[in-house]
Parts: C-alpha cells; structure tokens; sequence
C-alpha cells in the first residue's frame, strides 16, 4: 500500500487518476497525485435496472436472514431448555451469537476490501449455514451455545458486506433508497422473528427455526452469485494485519461480556467486572497503538477521522441507541402503567420500530434529489427531540404516548440512510468494506451498551443500588412486578430523558458533519439501462 492510501485520503481529494478495467482508480507505481475537491468518482458503467432488482432480492434474503436470528430464538428459548434440562445457560444462546456477531463485523468489512465481496459473502453465508445445521442437530446446550456462536460469525459479516455489494452497484445518490428497504427487512424480521419462533416451538420442533436458514440462505447464494461477476470490482490485495483484528475482537468481545454479565451473573462493582472494564481498555488502547505503528494497519486509524466519517457513525450509533434501549424497556413500561399482556406490549411496539423505516425512506428519496441531503435528517432528529422532550416531561394516555413514539421514530429513522451513505461516500472505493464495518461495529456496541445503560437508569430511578441488582429484561423481572404505575411513571421519565439525549447529539452530530456531494445521476440513464 502507498503512502497515500495508508493516509486514508478521501476520494473527494483525487483529482486524475488512471482507471483499471474494474473502474478503480489506482495510482501508478512513483506517481505523484494532485489534490483537488473534485466529487467521488462514481460506478462508470451502471448495471441495468433488472440486475440491480436481482442483485437487491438476494441481499434482501441476505440481510432478512441476519435480522430473523436476532430475534426467532427469544421465544423458544423455554421449549429448548426444558428439552436439554438447562434453564441457566439459555441467555448463552442469544449471547453466543450476539458477541460473534459484533466481534467479527469490522473483520469482514476490512476482509471484504482485501479479498472482494465475492469470497467474503460466500464465507459469510457459509458460516452462518453451517452454524444454523450444528444448532438444529445440537445434542445437548453447550454444543448449542458454540453453534451459536459460529453462526454469529457468519451473521456477522451479513450486515457490512450487503452494504458494502449495494455501494458497488448504485451510486451514493440512489444508495440512500436501498438503505431504506434494509431497515424495512430489520423491522420484518424483528417483528416475523419470535412469531415464528414461538409457532415452530410449539407447533413443529424448535430445530426448524434453525433448519429454515439453510433453503433461504442457498436461494440467496443462488440469486446473487451469478450477478457477482457483473459488479465493479473495488477491492486491493494487501497484507492482513491479523494482530490488529485479534485485538479489536479481543477488546470488544470483553466489552460485550462486561455488558452481558454486569448487574447479571456479576455485581456492576465486583472484582471480575472490573477486571474485565481493565481488560478491555488495556486491549482498546493495544489495538490503537499498533493501528499508529503499523505499515498497513486492520483498521487504518486516518479513515475514522476527517469531517464526515466520525460525525456520520456517531449520529448513526446514537440513534441506534436510543431505539435498542427503548425498544427492550418499553414492554415492561406498558406491562406496568397500561396493564398490557406481554403480548399486547409487543405489538405497541410497531410504532416505534415500523415507523422508523417510514422515515429511512422519506430519507432515502430525498437523498436521491435533493443537493443538501443531510437537511432531512436534520429537521427528522429535531422533531425526534421535541417528540422525546414531550415524552419526558408530560405523562399521558396510552394512544398519545404511541402518537409521540412514532414522530420519534419517523425523525430517528432518517439518521439511518443519511449516515451510513455519508460514510461510504466519503471514503476511498477500496476502503468502503472497512469503514462500513466499522461503522456496524460502533453501532452494536452503542447498542448494548444503551441498553445496559437504560437498565441502570431505571433501577436507580426507582430507587435500587445498580451494584447490587440485576438486569430487568427477561428471567430478572420478578423484582419489579410489584411496582406502582405511578412509581413507574416517574422512573422512566429518566428513561425517555437519556433516549431524547442520544438523539439530540444525533442531530449535533448532523449538523457538524461535512455535506459532502453525493456521485451519481437521480435515475439510471435510458441509454446504459439499455
């Protein structure tokens, strides 16, 4: 790699550059390259509209499979218990995927960019099968919890590496519609996912929410395989710095396990939580210094700078936040104030999770017209903070808290195209895969890490040490059952406060951001369609 990559320059900044049979612009050996502040160079010959569809229905399954595991396991979990005689190892099950996934999605984003989308799909989704097979045939719960875990490996790189083929295909104009389908493929599967999981359990056997992966993930390989041959090709062969992948793994496995065990199987303050937050910050600061001192580092520390790139992924993480952790306390808020059954709180979750791909399409469809695009996700997050400041400070009827919790998710919903767009637009084509897992990496771990944070808030706010009690979510409920609607009420006002918070430095982080242009025409031009 040349100094100039390692520098992590934007494509903003190149001004002629000789182009390669895959539409790359690669600096010749000794070549001295002038700075401008020339647009991003965008795909020269676009694939034809059918193509396109083709190649986005299989990264729709792709992506549909990633997001139904997230969720389709939650409501068997009793069922497989009672089958293996194992009650208190069943949150593995959930968490053995969860810390695979996040440890691995910046690996793949950078792998994608070293050896091409082609191989790292194939990887990804052959993981991921393999991982769902060892489930469904898993004799007893440790050998489920490692398949599990395998599984989240493949998961894991399902999320960037879709993103990353979409910003092959379109260019940043047109990507921010496509970014809007995905979110509604999320919403599906977060809502399909513990339906259908609770019918398999009980109407079939709880193997099948792992066997269905296998027919879908081949289709997806089916549809999408044959096309791969048609899209640029971005990627550069160079060195893997495996060191610097070990210890970011390392670093946010530890992390992951601090937010999964604290409050839980651990005291917030007991000696092995501390330990491990020790662990994780010695590893952090292990992976930066050999991120500065190496000659092609995992994670080049340059592309998490400049004027976009920081700001886009942190407004995207924020948001991704505030949803997470409101999306996991809500039900027990309806359960309680509104004496809802679990699964009347489940469906007045719908607003807050359907309604935000309403807004990542308004997004999307702005970015494809409009020459200030960030303007939309602007406006959104404001009226995201009215809506969260309202929630705050008035309490209210069922129906009026359902109407804000939507102008809350229609204004959070826009960050999401917005950011992640903005993010591979300002990067070099062959360091999209690596900044786009990057980019999933900080939003999971802002993810957990709100929905941990939530927790704490809310114990403390009804007046519990958070040292010396556990989480809320799932088997920890008991505690909380005799609370008072009233106390309740007065509790989550803390609640609602952090979430408008999150999303207020969302749109902080919108307006300091760089607006750079976006490549690419509104539409595919008649004549290269044809």
């Amino acid at each position: 790699m040349n100094k100039f990559e390692r520098q992590g320059h934007h494509p903003a900044d190149i001004k002629t550059l000789p182009e390669t049979t895959a539409g790359d612009p690669t600096p010749l050996p000794g070549e001295v390259i002038e700075l401008t502040d020339a647009p991003p160079i965008a795909p020269q010959v676009p694939l034809t509209p059918s193509e396109v569809r083709t190649i986005l229905m299989s990264l729709l399954l792709t992506m549909f499979l990633a997001a139904l595991d997230q969720t389709i396991v939650a409501t068997a979990l009793p069922t497989i218990g009672r089958q293996f005689n194992d009650v208190s190892s069943l949150s593995w099950v959930i968490s053995a995927y969860l810390l695979a996934s996040t440890a691995v999605a910046p690996v793949f984003g950078t792998l994608s960019d070293i050896y091409g989308r082609r191989a790292m799909i194939i990887v990804s989704l052959s993981l991921f099968v393999a991982g769902s097979v060892l489930c469904a045939l898993a004799p007893n719960m440790p050998v489920l919890i490692l398949a599990r875990g395998l599984q989240g490996l493949g998961g894991g790189g399902i999320m960037p590496i879709v993103q990353t083929v979409i910003s092959d295909v379109v260019s940043p104009r047109e990507r921010g519609q496509y970014q809007a389908y995905f979110s509604g493929v999320w919403v599906v599967g977060g809502i399909g996912g513990p339906i259908l999981g609770g019918v398999f359990a009980e109407h079939l056997h709880w193997s099948m929410i792992f066997w269905i992966n296998v027919p879908l993930a081949l289709g997806a390989l089916a549809l999408l395989l044959p096309k791969m041959g048609k899209i640029p090709v971005f990627h550069r062969r160079r060195k893997v710095d495996w060191l610097g992948g070990v210890l970011l793994m390392a670093s946010a496995v530890v992390i992951m396990l601090v937010l999964t065990w604290g409050g839980n199987r651990y005291l917030w303050m007991s000696p092995v939580i501390m330990a491990m937050i020790g662990a994780s910050v010695a590893l952090a600061f292990a992976f930066v210094w050999h991120a500065r001192n190496a000659d092609e580092p995992f994670l080049p520390l340059p592309l998490m700078g400049g004027t976009v790139v920081p700001y886009a992924m942190a407004a995207g993480s924020c948001a991704m936040g505030a949803m997470l952790g409101l999306t996991v306390h809500l039900p027990l808020y309806y359960e309680v104030v509104y004496h809802l059954s679990a699964s009347e709180a489940g469906l007045a979750l719908i607003p807050l999770a359907a309604v935000s791909t309403v807004g990542a399409a308004i997004a999307g469809k702005t970015m494809a017209r409009a020459k200030h695009y960030k303007r939309v996700a602007i406006v959104g997050t404001g009226c995201a903070v009215l809506a969260g400041a309202v929630l705050t400070l008035v309490p209210m009827p069922l129906w009026g808290l359902l109407a804000l919790l939507s102008v809350y998710a229609l204004g959070l919903g826009t960050v999401f195209p917005v950011s992640v767009v903005s993010v591979q637009n300002s990067v070099m084509r062959f360091q999209v895969g690596t900044a786009t897992g990057a980019m999933n990496f900080f939003r999971a771990l802002m993810a957990s890490f709100m929905v941990a944070a939530f927790s704490a808030i809310l114990l403390m706010a009804l007046g519990a040490d958070i040292s010396l009690v556990g989480s809320l979510g799932g088997e920890h409920r008991g505690p909380v059952n005799s609370i008072a609607a009233a106390d309740m009420v007065t509790a989550f006002r803390y609640v609602f406060g952090a979430a408008t918070a999150l999303i207020a430095t969302s749109l902080l982080c919108m307006i300091l951001m760089e607006e750079k242009p976006l490549a690419g025409p509104a539409t595919i031009p008649a004549d290269l369609a044809e």
